[in-house]
């Protein structure tokens, strides 16, 4: 796929950069062009809840939008800020370092355009041993307190707008699904957001067919090699052709 937009301005080395996080997992930087161009209006503010690793600021300053992530890892976001310095011009994502349920005091004003994030899965990646951290929760817990993250942010989003979150299934100890994706959904029903698009990414194969002979063969678990990209939309949608101008698809 051609990346079309930030990355011609970019060096091979500032491409390179962008997509080494201090975390464990890389989001991909494709992605987080085209939802920002289809689902975010021109120069508009996008808001992350879960906003490690820096590729998701540094798209979003360098196609021309502001980006506002809060995390609770001082060091990623240290680490964040100074990729965005190295490779952003003008327009530099801000990172607040602070628990996303209070994301309200951590943007005071802030009145988004787009929300738009990728949050833990559960504890199938725990990133740090701060108790805050919704990775080191079991998923009871983790449930609860993703909901009301996702509430409070969704009260910072303008109306007639878009928040898409890109998630992934997890399985609990038994092996058996959580319904983390369902879960998710149900978090933005409750907040008053509508369930209107539905998008899968599907990741890199690499060495799953190997791994997954013997998993299968055990526990006739599938492999998987996709995630989940949902899209609710907050307001009516009779709106969206007029506050969302036509996309030259051509590039696709």
């Amino acid at each position: 796929m051609d990346w079309g937009g930030y990355h011609k301005n970019m060096s091979s080395e500032e491409i390179k950069t962008a997509w080494q996080g201090e975390g464990t997992s890389i989001f991909d930087p494709v992605l987080c062009e085209l939802a920002y161009k289809w689902f975010c209006p021109k120069q508009g503010t996008i808001l992350d809840c879960f906003a490690g690793g820096s590729v998701r600021g540094i798209v979003a300053a360098k196609l021309g939008y502001q980006y506002i992530g809060v995390d609770l890892r001082e060091e990623q976001v240290e680490a964040n800020r100074t990729q965005a310095t190295e490779i952003c011009d003008e327009i530099q994502p801000i990172w607040h370092v602070g628990d996303s349920l209070e994301i309200a005091k951590h943007c005071k004003g802030v009145n988004a355009d787009m929300l738009f994030s990728c949050p833990p899965y559960a504890d199938l990646e725990v990133y740090s041993d701060n108790p805050k951290d919704i990775s080191t929760m079991d998923y009871p817990t983790f449930k609860k307190t993703y909901f009301e993250i996702i509430k409070e942010s969704c009260k910072l989003l303008k109306e007639n707008s878009f928040a898409v979150f890109v998630v992934g299934e997890v399985r609990n100890k038994k092996g058996n699904y959580i319904n983390f994706v369902g879960d998710t959904i149900q978090a933005f029903l409750d907040a008053g957001l509508e369930y209107y698009n539905e998008a899968i990414l599907v990741t890199s194969v690499g060495s799953l067919p190997i791994r997954v002979a013997k998993q299968f063969n055990s526990g006739r678990k599938l492999g998987k090699t996709h995630q989940n990209v949902l899209v609710f939309y907050k307001g009516d949608p009779k709106n969206i052709k007029q506050n969302y101008p036509e996309i030259d698809l051509g590039y696709m």
